[in-house]
């Protein structure tokens, strides 16, 4: 009996793991030929970075309340510059514009370039789905771009901040074969 209870407690560490450590889905992603970390490194590293959002994942939520519970979930899933995520627009116009654009139950149609120039449309909403467009923006121009999932409940939902975890190692990749000055070009 201590034994089968064992194994069953074994077993089901073994279903539940997984399902925990994957729950984003992370789709296709694009790098512009001039996309380079260390660009973004310097454009972020001690500094506010913008980020935009569009649409509301969670239409039986306040977009606001959304929005607010949704920077701590990035900021705590950050990438490595010592940046500050912020819905804030910058007081003067930077050149270059750096900004992360986020759609969520974005279209199926929808481009990134398009985002970018600030024009987005949404889709259906699928309740109980945390799906988003993510789009590394320089000035008019995307930089990188990815899409995401997961199952979530509400803003809280800890599967969130896994996602943006995730969603920023892809979106602000600093791998050497996208360096410019790795004389690779296997983009």
């Amino acid at each position: 009996m201590r034994y089968a209870k064992r194994i069953a407690a074994a077993v089901a560490a073994l279903i539940i793991l997984p399902a925990i450590a994957c729950a984003a889905t992370i789709g296709g992603v694009w790098y512009a030929p001039q996309y380079d970390y260390m660009d973004f490194w310097a454009a972020t590293d001690n500094k506010p970075f913008q980020v935009i959002i569009h649409g509301n994942p969670f239409s039986n939520v306040p977009f606001d309340e959304v929005a607010q519970a949704l920077l701590p979930a990035m900021q705590a899933a950050k990438p490595r510059p010592n940046l500050t995520f912020t819905y804030s627009k910058p007081s003067e116009d930077p050149r270059p514009y750096y900004r992360l654009m986020l759609v969520f139950d974005y279209a199926n149609d929808l481009g990134s370039d398009a985002v970018c120039q600030g024009n987005y449309r949404t889709g259906p909403a699928k309740p109980g789905v945390f799906k988003v467009f993510a789009i590394y923006c320089r000035n008019d121009m995307t930089m990188s771009t990815t899409t995401a999932w997961t199952p979530a409940t509400g803003p809280d939902d800890p599967r969130i901040q896994q996602l943006f975890r995730e969603l920023f190692m892809v979106v602000f990749s600093d791998a050497i074969f996208l360096r410019p000055q790795s004389g690779s070009d296997r983009r």
